[in-house]
C-alpha cells in the first residue's frame, strides 16, 4: 500500500505527532498531543501537566520512516513502531534494546498501578494530575506497549491495556491509507517533502467535536490549537488536491462562525470562543477553489449568504474614512500592533494608528469578485453585477491610491494622504488583480528582482533588505510562504510563468532544506539564509532551549507552509488559475483546464 520510500524519514523536535480526525473521533480539549522531544524518540504530550514518554534507544538507531500518527525505526537487534490506535491511544512494538517509561515533564515518575482492572498481564504505571481531571496510563508486556489518556485512571488503564490487544501492523496500515492518495513525483527527494506535507496537513486537521458539527483545521495541534480564518482557506487549497470533501467542511466551519451582525472573528475553538478582531478576507477564493476542485451547486448555495454578509462587514466597519479602501484594526502591542492583518509586527504598523492597506483592500477585491462567480455559477445575475461593480471600483482604487510611480511599488497609505514608505511583502499582492497595468507588474518584477530590495537569498522577505527593521523576527524580514504562494499566483495571472517558476522553485528549495534538516515545516524562513528557522526571533529572540510554553518561536509543523508547499509541488508547470485556486493565464485565449473542472457560467 506504500513505499517506505516515499515516506519521510527525519523525526525533529516539535513535529507533532497526533491522532488525526480524518480517520476517526479527535478531542482538541484533552490535550492529549504529543510532539517529539529533544531526546531521539522520545515524546512531549501537551496535556495541562505535560508529561514525556521517554524512549531509550541505541546511538544506532535509524528512522525509516515517520509521518503525524505513525513511525516505524530500526535498532541493532530490531525494528519498533509507534502508531496511533485512536485520539487517546499510542502503541507499538518495541525491540528488547529500547526501554520506554512515562514521567512528568517536571521529573516526577509515573507510579505503579495495582493489577490491572482488566487482568491482563501487564505492568503499568500511571501519571495521575486529580487537579485538570487528566490521567494517563503507560502499560506494558513483553514487546508491546500503550500509553492512553482518561478522564480517570480507571479508564485510562482500561484504554491502555486495550491498546496491548490491538494489531499494531494493522493500525498502521490504517493510519497510512489517506496518505497513499499522495502521488509519487519523478524526483524521490520532492516526493518524500511532498509526503511530508500531507502528513503535516493531516496531523493538523480534526474531526467534529462540540460546537463544530463537521471537520475543522488548526495552524498547528500545538500551540496554536484553535482555527483561525486566513489559515483555513489556505489548509483547504492543499487539501483540495487530495481530499476536497474534507477542505469543504474546514471551510464550512468557519463560515459558521460568523457572528450574528456579519463579523468572521479571526479565531474560534470549538468550545465558544470567539476573538473580537477579524482577519484576510479570503473564504470567497476558498469557497470556488473548493468547488473547482470537486463541483458542487450546493456548496455554493450554502456558502454565498455567509460570504456576502462578511463581505458587507467590511464594508460597514473596516472603511472608516469611506473611501473605498480598507484599514486594519491597530493596536499599541509593540509585538502584535495589528493581529487582524495577520502580519502582526510588521515595520508598516510601527508608526501608524490609521492606515489604508494594500493587503486588505487587494484581499476584498479578490473576494468580491470570487463572491460574484459564486453568485453567476448560480444563475443569481444581479447579485453577481453587484458585487464584479464593487470588485472593479476596489480594484481602480488601489492602482490609483496605493501606487508610487518614482518608487514603482504600492505601499500603504497613512490616514492624511500620505503613502507610506515601508517597502513589505504586501506591496506585490495587487498582482493578484486582472486589473493591474502591464507595466506596474513590469515595475513589481523589477522591484522583487532588485538585491537591494527583495531579492534575497530565498525570497520574498516580508520587508524589504533595505529597510531599517529588516530582521529575523516574523513579518519583519523572513519569507513566509504563504506569501509567496499568493504572489506565484499573481504572476502567473500576468503571463510572468518564468518568474512564477523560479519563485516557486525557490520555495520549494528553502522548505525541502529545513525539512530534511529538521524535520518540520517551519512557520517562516530567514530570507537571508543566514539563520536557520530555529535562530530566528519570533517577537523577541530566540529562546536558548524549545519550550512553546515559556516561549514560541518560529512554529513547527505549521499547516500552512505545508499546505502551499504541496500546492507548489503539484501545480509546477501547470497554469496557474486565480478561478480554482490554480490556473488561468489571462492572456491564453482559452482558460487551461489542467488542475480544475471549468464552471459553467461564472460571468467574470
Amino acid at each position: 500500500m506504500y513505499s517506505a520510500e516515499c515516506l519521510p524519514n527525519v523525526i525533529g523536535e516539535g513535529g507533532i505527532f497526533a491522532f488525526s480526525g480524518l480517520d476517526g473521533e479527535t478531542r482538541a480539549a484533552s490535550g492529549f498531543v504529543a510532539t517529539w522531544g529533544a531526546s531521539p524518540y522520545s515524546l512531549l504530550f501537551h496535556t495541562a501537566k505535560r508529561r514525556v514518554l521517554e524512549v531509550s534507544a541505541p546511538e544506532e538507531t535509524m528512522t525509516e520512516w515517520v509521518t503525524g500518527d505513525a513511525c516505524r525505526f530500526a535498532t541493532p537487534v530490531g525494528s519498533g513502531t509507534f502508531v496511533y490506535g485512536a485520539w487517546h491511544t499510542l502503541m507499538g512494538t518495541i525491540p528488547s534494546d529500547v526501554r520506554v517509561s512515562l514521567r512528568l515533564e517536571d521529573g516526577a515518575e509515573a507510579v505503579g498501578c495495582p493489577q490491572p482492572v482488566s487482568g491482563a498481564a501487564a505492568s503499568c504505571m500511571a501519571s495521575d494530575d486529580e487537579d485538570n481531571g487528566e490521567y494517563i496510563v503507560l502499560a506494558k508486556q513483553a514487546e508491546r506497549f500503550a500509553v492512553s489518556f482518561g478522564a480517570t485512571r480507571e479508564e485510562a488503564e482500561e484504554r491502555a491495556c486495550a491498546g496491548l490487544q490491538l494489531d499494531v501492523e494493522q493500525a498502521v496500515s490504517d493510519r497510512l491509507v489517506w496518505l497513499a492518495r499522495v502521488p509519487v513525483l519523478e524526483d524521490n527527494r520532492r516526493t518524500r517533502l511532498l509526503y511530508k506535507c500531507f502528513s503535516v496537513m493531516k496531523a493538523n486537521t480534526l474531526a467534529a467535536e462540540a460546537g463544530f458539527g463537521q471537520m475543522w483545521s488548526t495552524p498547528d495541534r500545538v500551540p496554536h490549537k484553535d482555527m483561525w480564518l486566513w489559515d483555513t482557506a489556505f489548509h483547504s487549497f492543499g487539501m483540495n488536491k487530495l481530499d476536497p470533501d474534507a477542505a469543504w467542511q474546514c471551510l464550512k466551519t468557519m463560515l459558521e462562525a460568523i457572528r450574528p451582525d456579519g463579523m468572521m472573528p479571526h479565531q474560534i475553538n470549538p468550545f465558544g470562543k470567539y476573538s473580537r478582531i477579524t482577519q484576510p478576507p479570503i473564504l470567497a477564493w476558498g469557497v470556488w477553489a473548493n468547488y473547482c476542485a470537486e463541483p458542487d451547486a450546493a456548496k455554493l448555495r450554502y456558502a454565498l449568504p455567509y460570504l456576502q454578509r462578511y463581505l458587507a462587514w467590511n464594508l460597514e466597519h473596516r472603511d472608516r474614512n469611506r473611501n473605498g479602501l480598507f484599514e486594519w484594526e491597530i493596536h499599541g502591542d509593540p509585538l502584535c500592533r495589528s493581529g487582524e492583518s495577520g502580519m502582526d509586527n510588521s515595520a508598516r504598523f510601527d508608526e501608524a494608528a490609521d492606515l489604508d492597506a494594500v493587503d486588505f483592500s487587494t484581499f476584498m477585491a479578490c473576494d468580491m469578485k470570487y463572491v460574484a462567480w459564486i453568485a453567476a455559477e448560480l444563475g443569481q445575475e444581479d447579485v453577481a453585477r453587484t458585487w464584479r461593480e464593487r470588485a472593479k471600483q476596489t480594484a481602480d482604487r488601489i492602482i490609483v491610491g496605493f501606487w508610487n510611480e518614482e518608487d514603482g511599488f504600492y505601499y500603504d497609505k497613512h490616514g492624511d494622504g500620505r503613502l507610506s514608505t515601508v517597502k513589505a511583502v504586501s506591496g506585490f499582492l495587487p498582482l493578484l488583480l486582472e486589473e493591474l497595468p502591464e507595466r506596474h507588474a513590469e515595475r513589481l518584477i523589477g522591484m522583487l528582482n532588485d538585491p537591494k530590495h527583495f531579492a534575497a537569498e530565498y525570497p520574498i522577505p516580508s520587508l524589504a533588505l533595505s529597510e531599517p527593521a529588516w530582521g529575523t523576527d516574523m513579518w519583519r524580514g523572513p519569507a513566509w510562504i504563504n506569501m509567496n504562494y499568493m504572489i506565484v499566483q499573481g504572476l502567473k495571472l500576468h503571463g510572468r510563468t518564468q518568474e512564477a517558476d523560479k519563485l516557486a522553485e525557490r520555495t520549494i528549495d528553502l522548505v525541502q532544506r529545513y525539512v530534511e534538516r529538521y524535520g518540520v515545516t517551519f512557520e517562516y524562513y530567514d530570507s537571508s539564509d543566514r539563520l536557520p528557522p530555529v535562530d530566528c526571533d519570533r517577537k523577541g529572540p530566540p529562546a536558548d532551549r524549545y519550550n512553546i510554553r515559556h516561549k514560541m518561536d518560529s512554529i513547527r509543523d505549521y499547516h500552512w507552509t505545508a499546505a502551499l508547499t504541496a500546492c507548489l509541488l503539484l501545480e509546477k508547470d501547470t497554469d496557474v488559475n486565480m478561478e480554482g485556486g490554480i490556473a488561468v493565464n489571462r492572456h491564453d485565449e482559452q482558460p487551461s483546464t489542467a488542475g480544475w473542472t471549468a464552471p459553467s457560467g461564472r460571468g467574470g
